[in-house]
């Protein structure tokens, strides 16, 4: 897959298909549009081409609204590629590019410089300053240009419409499992290791403490994961608590710390990705130090069994 953070200069003798969207998640209910793709693709001899925004759109249409997303950009071009799209273009969504309209981002950057011979879009995608970018005004513009367009309809799974929004819902109210399947993966956060209060480490238990590299990036419910966790090319299964450490202490906001099993190297600013398998429990606030103790070693046993099943 080809990487673009502006149009590239393509070569304008081949026809390609187009798609425009968000795809925060890539999750399944965006599996119809990339395997379309894929399909017209391939019908038609034609290049893939999909056209994302960084930062997400929302955050710059309505500055007070405080999105998380699900994927950073390096996770979407991770998942994108296993898809088997082509070229992958990313517009930089600024105040001067939001206030372009449907007509003039097709007309005078989409055609000029991908040369579309077939749009594929969402049921509920629009796009422009206007919104009136989606399905039915591609078809209109289609015939003028000599492109085609396939609308891909509603993604439902045992009832429920797939979106970003239902996922990220699920993560936030600690429903992992729900929020995995929809997915169609484990999810996943990559962030630095830094030194914290170390009071892990005094309980027999060290921990790594994580900074998410992407603070846009959903942090899900607070308690106690599952988790397998890459370092360095390796990975490892361990345990993470995601809180504001009541029995210790009471933080303003909720901590990240991994405890990586038959591990004990110091990772003080190593990168760790971080792929939740399963949610133990909430978090809660212990009696004791020795309470504490206990419940961490049943917390360790379950997410053994977590992880090997």
């Amino acid at each position: 897959m080809k990487f673009y953070r502006d149009f590239p200069d393509l070569d304008k003798s081949k026809k390609r298909v187009v798609t425009i969207g968000t795809y925060d998640g890539v999750h399944k209910g965006h599996s119809n549009l990339l395997n379309t793709i894929n399909s017209v693709s391939e019908k038609e001899n034609l290049e893939s081409v999909l056209v994302t925004f960084e930062p997400h759109p929302r955050t710059v249409v309505s500055s007070d609204f405080k999105l998380k997303i699900l994927t950073t950009l390096d996770e979407k071009k991770e998942v994108l590629e296993k898809y088997g799209i082509d070229n992958l273009l990313v517009i930089n969504f600024t105040e001067e590019f939001r206030n372009l309209n449907a007509e003039e981002f097709i007309e005078k950057l989409i055609i000029p410089k991908l040369n579309p011979a077939h749009f594929v879009i969402g049921h509920d995608h629009k796009f422009g300053r206007d919104r009136k970018g989606d399905g039915d005004f591609l078809s209109e513009l289609g015939a003028k240009y000599g492109f085609s367009v396939t609308v891909v309809p509603q993604v439902k799974q045992d009832g429920v419409t797939i979106s970003s929004t239902f996922i990220r819902n699920s993560l936030l109210n600690g429903n992992l499992d729900e929020a995995n399947f929809y997915l169609g993966r484990n999810y996943t956060l990559t962030g630095n290791v830094v030194k914290g209060a170390g009071r892990g480490r005094l309980i027999g238990f060290p921990t790594a403490n994580v900074i998410p590299f992407d603070e846009n990036k959903l942090i899900p419910a607070e308690g106690v994961y599952a988790v397998k966790i890459r370092l360095k090319g390796s990975e490892y299964s361990g345990v993470l608590n995601i809180g504001k450490r009541p029995t210790f202490e009471e933080n303003n906001e909720p901590v990240i710390e991994a405890h990586l099993f038959n591990f004990k190297d110091e990772i003080y600013s190593e990168t760790l990705i971080l792929e939740f398998v399963a949610r133990i429990r909430e978090e809660k606030k212990f009696s004791s130090k020795e309470a504490l103790i206990e419940q961490i070693n049943t917390d360790i046993e379950e997410t053994k069994l977590k992880l090997t099943n």
